[in-house]
């Protein structure tokens, strides 16, 4: 974050609110916390207006992707000039886990005086909470799509719709719950939120764990950018279609070379040694190698660009341990053990280099 304030691409103060382990204290600044490039290409997509849609895999930091975009907008054109931003989520427990998480940011470190002010409004605050709501609006409101109606149609609720006139932001957070009828009632609930609260400058973002699985990667991009346009109302570029960017934790391995199935058996008769190795030697195994490539990661057929690899079993006929057993000669129990063995390993041993971020060998 520190960088991208450096390149003026995002206001002085978001590189204090978003750092790491806030949660440690409520008084102290965390560390300087590193993006994911999803999160840096949403910031810079979020610049141009243009709506766009996250789609990248459970736990990569999608909130990031809107969150920031959304305070430095706020930190730059002034807080308390009504509602900023709508977060629309499908869930309650998700608003009140985000509010959690925007507390912190917001909070710790600054004195218990947020830079940005985040409400909740899903219809579990108190009447008192609500009408303070309504008469002083926030920077930021989380919520959900039924709330959302009825603060559209309720008259004592007008005040919220008036506070936010100059809505810059419209975020549906878990876009691909929205199917069928339901998702027909979204698509409209943005066309009035589009007529009542927002002009031409509100920008549509929407994120999503999956929303296509068939056909290359290009078609994927297709599919959820076509989705998103008739849920938005407004065209999304397959372009502004934001997926994750992987890359391999382990040594690429040559599955073609003749003596492949001996370097495999030969890890498997080390294995004790190999699960105590370091980190750094661990990562380099052909056998650490060709799991990664089971169940980790794997180029795309058409773009090349290394992609999450199709779910599979552990054991069966079509089970990862029926194909390290025919490579290496073994039996499948004894394959199944190691495989165990060797995914719990590499959960457990982290990367320590700085980059690394403690991240696991294997997060399967």
């Amino acid at each position: 974050v520190r960088d991208l304030v450096t390149a003026n691409l995002l206001h002085p103060t978001t590189a204090k609110i978003f750092q790491r382990g806030k949660d440690q204290s409520p008084t102290e600044l965390g560390t300087d916390l590193r993006l994911y490039r999803h999160q840096v290409d949403a910031i810079e997509v979020a610049r141009t207006g243009r709506p766009y849609v996250v789609t990248t895999g459970t736990g990569s930091g999608k909130s990031l992707t809107y969150i920031v975009p959304i305070v430095d907008h706020v930190l730059r054109h002034g807080t308390g000039r009504g509602v900023q931003a709508i977060i629309v989520y499908p869930m309650n427990a998700l608003a009140n886990s985000q509010l959690g998480e925007l507390d912190k940011f917001l909070g710790f470190g600054f004195g218990g005086k947020a830079p940005v002010r985040v409400r909740r409004y899903t219809g579990q605050e108190s009447h008192d909470e609500r009408r303070a709501i309504v008469e002083d609006p926030p920077d930021i409101l989380l919520t959900n799509y039924v709330m959302l109606e009825l603060i559209l149609t309720r008259r004592h609720e007008q005040g919220l719709v008036q506070g936010a006139k100059d809505l810059r932001y419209l975020v549906f957070d878990e876009l691909h719950t929205y199917r069928g009828r339901q998702g027909a009632d979204v698509a409209m609930l943005v066309r009035r939120v589009r007529e009542r609260m927002g002009g031409d400058a509100l920008q549509c973002i929407g994120t999503s764990a999956t929303m296509s699985s068939d056909g290359g990667l290009a078609e994927r991009r297709r599919a959820v950018a076509d989705v998103a346009s008739r849920m938005f109302g407004v065209p999304v570029l397959m372009d502004d279609v934001i997926g994750e960017t992987l890359q391999r934790v382990t040594a690429d391995v040559d599955a073609d070379d003749p003596n492949f199935g001996t370097r495999l058996r030969s890890s498997l008769d080390r294995l004790d040694d190999l699960i105590a190795e370091r980190y750094e030697s661990f990562v380099q195994d052909p056998l650490c190698g060709w799991i990664e490539t089971q169940v980790g990661v794997r180029p795309d057929p058409v773009e090349g660009v290394l992609v999450r690899s199709t779910p599979r079993r552990l054991i069966g006929d079509d089970g990862m341990a029926a194909d390290l057993a025919r490579l290496t000669g073994v039996t499948e129990s004894d394959a199944a053990a190691a495989l165990r063995r060797l995914l719990l390993a590499g959960y457990e041993k982290r990367d320590p280099s700085p980059d690394g971020v403690g991240a696991p060998a294997f997060a399967f």
